[in-house]
């Protein structure tokens, strides 16, 4: 073969080859032949169709107008209106970039709704692991859940917990965080616990446990300090604190409880 029949010389593909190439059927190739939006050019000796240069060029333009979202009777009317070549490759860049312009902002809209259902959803265990640390245990949950299960604090608690976001327990936490260093000021000032800056932080603590997990009246409270000091657990998490802060925080409770059941 010389340098000019090189030159010169077409591809043919068979119907198989070209719906392996452009990834569609041998069906829809066919149906593309019979209503004349890309027949083959050339036929083998045994009169099997064949696709040419030209062919495959019409094919990929219509592949992609398809993916862009034209019908049949769209891209046939664009391939076969007035135009140069130029023109018909610009109005195909102009399908492609007004195509990535819904795209964008379909995926703007689907992150904004990830986001929102982020928000939304219960947090994990995990989230809680990672925003507690050490002061969350699923040991600890499965033991006061066998010791307090069949309490109506327990039932109310679990029954407003299960819907909280990370961004509840973020708020949870910040509000824990901030009644318990009212707390270490007040005895670190040497407020006495019957001190109305004790009984307010006391108070404080109260309201915390109440507004995000159970109703908590003041003769409740009154339990809840006494376990302060009566489980080593407990007892630990305030003296990691402030030496003395368990025995503090109990008076305390004790004495905000009696200055409202007095009132």
């Amino acid at each position: 073969m010389t340098a000019t029949s090189q030159q010169t010389a077409t591809v043919e593909l068979t119907v198989g080859q070209v719906a392996e190439t452009f990834g569609v059927t041998v069906r829809t190739l066919h149906h593309y032949d019979a209503v004349g939006l890309v027949v083959p050019s050339a036929r083998t000796p045994a009169g099997y169709r064949l696709y040419t240069d030209g062919d495959l060029s019409r094919l990929a333009s219509v592949v992609t107008y398809r993916r862009l979202g034209l019908s049949l009777d769209e891209v046939q009317a664009v391939l076969d209106g007035d135009g140069t070549p130029e023109e018909h490759l610009r109005r195909q860049r102009d399908a492609v970039v007004s195509r990535l312009g819904e795209l964008e902002e379909l995926v703007t809209a689907i992150d904004r709704a990830l986001e929102r259902e982020m928000e939304q959803r219960p947090a994990t265990t995990d989230e809680l692991k990672e925003l507690f640390g050490d002061g969350y245990s699923e040991e600890y949950q499965a033991e006061a859940q066998e010791r307090w299960g069949d309490s109506d604090a327990w039932k109310q608690s679990s029954s407003r917990t299960k819907r909280y976001t990370k961004a509840d327990w973020e708020q949870v936490k910040a509000e824990q965080e901030a009644a318990g260093r009212q707390l270490v000021e007040a005895m670190r000032a040497g407020h006495a616990p019957t001190s109305e800056e004790a009984m307010d932080a006391a108070e404080a603590n109260r309201l915390v446990i109440h507004r995000w997990f159970y109703d908590l009246d003041h003769a409740f409270h009154r339990n809840l300090g006494d376990l302060y000091v009566a489980d080593p657990r407990f007892m630990r998490t305030y003296e990691d604190q402030a030496p003395g802060l368990a025995q503090y925080v109990r008076d305390a409770i004790h004495a905000n409880a009696d200055r409202h059941e007095q009132a």
